[in-house]
């Protein structure tokens, strides 16, 4: 792997990561760009004790443009984008309507009980493939581990931020879900803060180790690999299962059959293992209703500087669809109360994903 850093016009960072050694990566941003947006500014809700961002400058992000003005392909003459080179394997760059950043500006206080105070971190985009009509499932095991290379790249370098607390690989594939590109591509959001979610998973990890001197996550795969009823496909380093408690339609978890706090831990056996199962679980969802799969893809790994003892790396997908021409809603119950309702049985799901012909 070859790893090249460079800047855009407007000083944000781009990174090649490369399967070859010999690539050339010189090519220079030439557009005129404006002004770095100031970060948005953090507001404490005391009802939930959680931070919410606010970021107005995000509504003028690009939306949904036609192919031929995709800024995730790379540039070609006349039509300079956000990767300057002229093709690419996979490419990491600031993203230029950030949620946090380090550009900081004014942040007064808005009185109340809520505190104020700077979205300090950063967020990036990886763009998995300069093809535009491609997906991740359609990625080589190669591009995978390439892919992966640079999720941990990006993990080791934000964690070494000042301010940043947690770093959040992610994808979000699908109109459904509310993209606004569909070039096949993902995020990395460095956070100021211990999102909600790693706090409740942490809390539960830290109350089964004092309750039975065990680790959740790794019981957890445990009972499941032993019941096999949501097991949907495994390999010698990953399993990939229905969770009991499955809140979405489709839901599929992928562990490491070794717990490590972050991707970086995974060492070179488990890294090349992932991705075939991955693309595998990907084509099932693909499959299982005949139309492409919306999702979010999501890792967890462990914040920057707490619960590392108790964190477990593992990835969560799920999607939105439950049936080829109906979509699950967060309505009254999960939107106000986060009481979620499956109106599809996890080992149901599981059976159809298995009964998915990949070939």
């Amino acid at each position: 792997m070859r790893r090249t850093a460079t800047h855009l016009a407007d000083g944000r960072e781009l990174f090649y990561f490369d399967l070859r050694d010999d690539a050339e990566r010189g090519a220079v941003d030439t557009r005129d760009l404006p002004p770095r947006p100031a970060a948005s500014e953090l507001r404490y809700d005391p009802l939930t004790e959680e931070w919410v961002a606010v970021a107005g400058h995000r509504q003028g992000r690009t939306f949904l443009p036609p192919a031929d003005e995709c800024p995730l392909c790379p540039s070609a003459p006349g039509r300079p984008t956000e990767i300057p080179s002229p093709t690419y394997d996979v490419a990491v760059f600031e993203n230029r309507f950030p949620s946090f950043s380090t550009n900081l500006g004014a942040y007064p206080q808005v009185g109340g009980l809520s505190e104020v105070r700077p979205g300090v971190g950063r967020c990036e985009v990886v763009c998995f493939t300069s093809e535009h009509d491609s997906s991740f499932s359609m990625l080589s095991p190669e591009r995978v581990e390439l892919v992966m290379e640079a999720w941990i790249d990006r993990t080791v370098a934000l964690s070494a931020m000042p301010g940043v607390e947690q770093v959040f690989c992610f994808e979000n594939r699908g109109p459904e879900i509310g993209i606004t590109l569909p070039h096949p591509h993902g995020q990395i959001y460095a956070y100021p803060y211990v999102t909600p979610r790693t706090r409740t998973l942490l809390g539960a990890a830290r109350r089964h180790r004092e309750r039975t001197g065990g680790d959740l996550f790794a019981d957890v795969l445990a009972a499941e690999r032993e019941a096999a009823e949501r097991v949907v496909a495994a390999n010698e380093h990953w399993t990939a299962f229905v969770p009991a408690a499955a809140r979405w339609p489709v839901e599929v978890h992928l562990y490491p059959h070794r717990g490590v706090p972050g991707l970086d831990g995974l060492d070179p056996a488990e890294r090349a293992a992932f991705g075939p199962l991955y693309t595998e679980v990907l084509r099932r969802l693909d499959g299982l209703f005949g139309v492409p799969m919306p999702y979010v893809s999501a890792w967890h790994q462990a914040p920057v500087r707490v619960g590392r003892d108790l964190a477990y790396t593992h990835l969560e997908l799920f999607s939105i669809r439950r049936a080829p021409d109906k979509l699950k809603y967060l309505a009254g119950s999960e939107s106000a109360m986060g009481a979620f309702v499956n109106d599809i049985p996890p080992e149901e799901t599981a059976r159809r994903l298995r009964a998915v012909i990949t070939e």
